[in-house]
């Protein structure tokens, strides 16, 4: 058990105690109490909010409270003295033993440390990417992806179990503009010249699928009306850009479990069993939309079709799930989606692009009607990115057609760099890629500074052996208070695991791995002016034993932060 979790545990035992002593009523509600760092560190090394959260319904002081739980605590070996503060935050000051024991926790746990249990027995289906299956990944898909997949990691770390899924959309208007653009390419490989029309895909992408074509059915489908190719020319075209997609994803070291065909769900009649279902209770109804607002088209006329009721769950509007045509909404359709992927698992996450805001309101409101609010359901929202280079805007890719591909970028910086970076920031915060700065060697690149943290860690290690010393047995008394500082960041990993996917915010990783590099290189850094602080001392084979101990410990927790991120640990730079 991790140094929070067993002072939380602490903490439960001396609250139990106060109940049988009589100065607590049982059955207290405990969820908002929390073990965390004090704001300000010369209060102590933890605080808890003890006092605050139960005073009210103890109809007692917080303060005074707070002093009774505070001599609970004073008892425990691992505490070296108890402060009451403001109006009864709880400060603990642990003893230095104590975190050297965290310490030897760290190497001993390993992979391990930090890995949680908050989610076990539950099923999570994150789904991401999604992109309509039309080119190669571009730029704009890159950010949710990799953010839906560090979400993804973070969630299996702290004990859930997790159904990565990618939602095909080859069911809609966009799939037959491809089956289109791929036929001009199918003629172009025969020899005709071609020009692209305004509407279809103009990108070169589409000449492997063309010749293809070509060299499998000649010129059957040359002049052959559109009826005969349309469906053929599509299921070929969808299935090569998919491989293309799924070759750019592997670039990322992505791959996701499941791949669910709009086009499959709809030929099994999934969107009329959701329709059925909701009829059933009183969800969908036959109904005529209002008038848009403002100046009514003159060729509007209003027309009966089932409605969802969304304005039962905080919509502005009942939604349509089928058009006057009688096909399926993209509502229509992502709703029975979703009936689908909640039958598989206890909680889903959607990551979208910040150009869906408007609809996340309904399609939550579906789900909720849909498993009657017993499936938890997020959207998290990601911004684009705006690439630059040296601060200029990045010129569009012509093999594209008009954007810029995800397989140059990470070709050209990594996808380490690439991945890293799309996770420095929260993920509906605005971001610039600027190639040059991504990979510049300096404390303001993130992806440098805690690569090079544990290049140094791993140098250490290497010089160390070079140096003649071997640390079978280590001495972490001979560690002071400064380097005990860096331990009591370290311990910090484990809670931020359990919060980052508490919160679905897996940027909150790559801040704690930063916070903690520059406190790893800021004790480094001490050595330049003192001699005496280096970690690797040649004559002082006890005390560099000690202070590799350390150092190793800062390199675990940094590769199973950047395992979590899908980022290499380098051990040189």
């Amino acid at each position: 058990m991790t140094l929070y979790a067993r002072f939380a545990a602490h903490l439960n035992l001396a609250l139990d105690a106060l109940v049988l002593a009589g100065d607590l009523p049982a059955g207290l509600e405990r969820r908002a109490i929390t073990v965390e760092p004090p704001r300000d560190a010369s209060h102590g090394d933890l605080a808890t909010n003890a006092a605050m959260v139960l005073a009210k319904p103890a109809g007692t002081n917080p303060r005074a409270l707070a002093e009774k739980i505070g001599a609970e605590l004073e008892k425990l070996d691992e505490v070296a003295s108890v402060s009451i503060a403001g109006p009864g935050f709880i400060n603990l000051t642990l003893t230095d033993a104590t975190w050297r024991g965290e310490l030897m926790a760290i190497l001993d746990a390993g992979d391990d440390y930090g890995r949680s249990t908050v989610g076990a027995g539950t099923t999570v289906n994150v789904e991401y990417v999604s992109a309509n299956p039309t080119g190669p990944m571009h730029m704009g898909h890159c950010r949710g992806a990799v953010v839906g997949d560090a979400l993804a990691a973070l969630l299996e770390f702290a004990g859930h179990k997790v159904i990565r899924e990618y939602y095909v959309n080859d069911a809609g208007g966009q799939v037959d503009v491809l089956a289109r653009s791929a036929h001009l390419r199918y003629r172009e490989a025969l020899g005709e010249a071609i020009e692209i029309p305004e509407g279809l895909y103009p990108g070169e992408y589409l000449k492997p699928v063309g010749a293809k074509l070509a060299a499998e059915f000649g010129d059957k489908y040359v002049s052959a009306p559109e009826s005969e190719w349309l469906v053929l020319f599509r299921k070929t075209a969808v299935a090569a850009m998919m491989d293309m997609i799924r070759a750019d994803l592997a670039l990322l070291g992505i791959h996701h479990d499941l791949f669910s065909s709009e086009a499959e769900l709809q030929a099994a009649g999934k969107p009329e069993q959701a329709e059925a279902w909701l009829r059933e209770r009183g969800f969908v109804y036959d109904g005529v939309l209002e008038a848009p607002k403002g100046e009514t088209p003159e060729d509007w006329e209003p027309v009966e079709l089932p409605l969802f009721r969304s304005t039962q769950f905080g919509d502005d509007q009942d939604r349509p799930i089928k058009k006057s045509n009688g096909t399926w909404t993209y509502f229509g359709a992502d709703l029975a989606y979703h009936f689908q992927k909640a039958q598989s698992a206890d909680q889903l996450i959607d990551i979208w692009g910040a150009d869906h805001a408007g609809t996340v309101k309904r399609i939550v409101a579906a789900v909720q009607a849909l498993t009657g609010g017993e499936t938890k359901f997020d959207v998290k929202l990601v911004q684009m990115v705006r690439l630059l280079r040296d601060g200029e805007p990045v010129k569009m890719s012509k093999r594209a057609g008009n954007f810029v591909t995800l397989a140059d970028v990470v070709n050209e910086v990594g996808k380490d760099v690439v991945r890293f970076t799309m996770l420095t920031r929260k993920a509906d915060a605005q971001m610039d890629f600027d190639f040059a700065k991504v990979v510049e060697a300096s404390k303001d690149n993130p992806v440098f500074y805690v690569q090079y943290a544990h290049a140094r860690v791993a140098s250490l290690g290497r010089r160390t052996a070079e140096a003649g010393i071997a640390c079978a047995d280590v001495d972490l008394s001979l560690l002071d208070t400064n380097e005990l500082k860096l331990v009591k960041a370290a311990a910090q990993f484990p809670r931020i695991v359990e919060a980052a996917a508490s919160a679905r915010e897996p940027h909150r990783i790559a801040f704690h791995l930063y916070d903690l590099a520059a406190e790893l290189h800021s004790l480094w850094n001490l050595g330049k002016e003192d001699p005496t602080r280096r970690f690797l001392l040649p004559d002082q084979a006890a005390l560099t034993c000690a202070r590799l101990y350390l150092a190793r410990s800062i390199g675990q927790i940094v590769r199973n932060g950047l395992r979590i991120m899908g980022v290499e640990a380098v051990q040189e730079m």
